[in-house]
């Protein structure tokens, strides 16, 4: 009884930007609990590869290549699971992307650019899977935060404002929605080995400073959010919304 609270067979998932990093490590956990998979990413090329691995691997797969910043492609692409007879019962917003720069080095565009992957795209394709969900009366709905929810560092302020924002767009998700039999809740990832992260993992420097920050002492890896996205996809956590589970090593812990 108890292992079955994690059991997601008969649930299909659609993780956004899933094709490779943390959004593949997710899909991957969601398909080894039994979630039948939707691969999403902007390369129609990469998102085709990424399902043929997958179902190499035994599990039951589809792709659906379109941009997350592009409102109508996302309408279009929920309508065609609309056609397809496909439920979204677990949506995974990953999509995101960095920037790195000084604040007054910021271009408007620039700032515009990183707001709309990592914030606007989560409240666009979260209130497409919400009208199919709310009549259905069930739905999970994970955002992925940052330890930017919650600290700032320097040269990545549009970043860090697009996570503060997914924190509380979370939380107003969950507000809306609960009563719907929809939960909304988050994940916060800590420093992770991935491509995203690569100049910051090639700096002696700013490793000297992770690992005197990080009481684990070590980067996270992509694979240990599986747990708390397989926990926050299931019936494991009907009774959690509005949160943000931290997967950081202790760094939001310590002094």
């Amino acid at each position: 009884m108890t292992l079955s609270l994690f059991d997601l067979k008969g649930r299909t998932a659609l993780v956004t930007g899933s094709s490779r990093g943390l959004g593949r490590a997710i899909a991957e956990g969601l398909a080894k609990a039994g979630a039948r998979l939707i691969i999403n990413g902007t390369d129609q090329a990469r998102v085709k590869a990424a399902v043929g691995e997958m179902r190499a691997a035994g599990f039951a797969t589809e792709g659906a290549a379109f941009d997350v910043t592009d409102e109508a492609a996302i309408v279009a692409a929920f309508e065609g699971f609309d056609k397809a007879g496909i439920e979204i019962d677990i949506l995974v917003n990953n999509a995101g992307i960095q920037m790195r720069k000084p604040l007054v080095e910021f271009s408007s565009a620039d700032w515009r650019k990183v707001i709309e992957t990592n914030l606007t795209s989560a409240f666009v394709i979260g209130r497409e899977a919400a009208k199919r969900m709310i009549p259905r009366k069930r739905g999970k709905i994970i955002n992925i935060a940052s330890l930017a929810s919650e600290l700032a560092r320097p040269t990545i302020a549009p970043y860090t404002a697009a996570k503060a924002g997914i924190k509380n767009l979370t939380k107003s998700m969950a507000v809306e929605w609960a009563a719907s039999g929809i939960q909304a809740n988050a994940i916060g990832p800590g420093y992770m080995l991935t491509d995203m992260n690569q100049a910051l993992v090639d700096s002696a420097d700013f490793n000297a400073w992770l690992m005197s920050r990080i009481p684990s002492k070590r980067w996270g890896r992509p694979d240990e959010l599986v747990g708390a996205a397989i926990f926050l996809a299931s019936a494991a956590s009907d009774y959690v919304n509005g949160q943000t589970i931290y997967v950081d090593g202790g760094m939001l812990a310590a002094m």
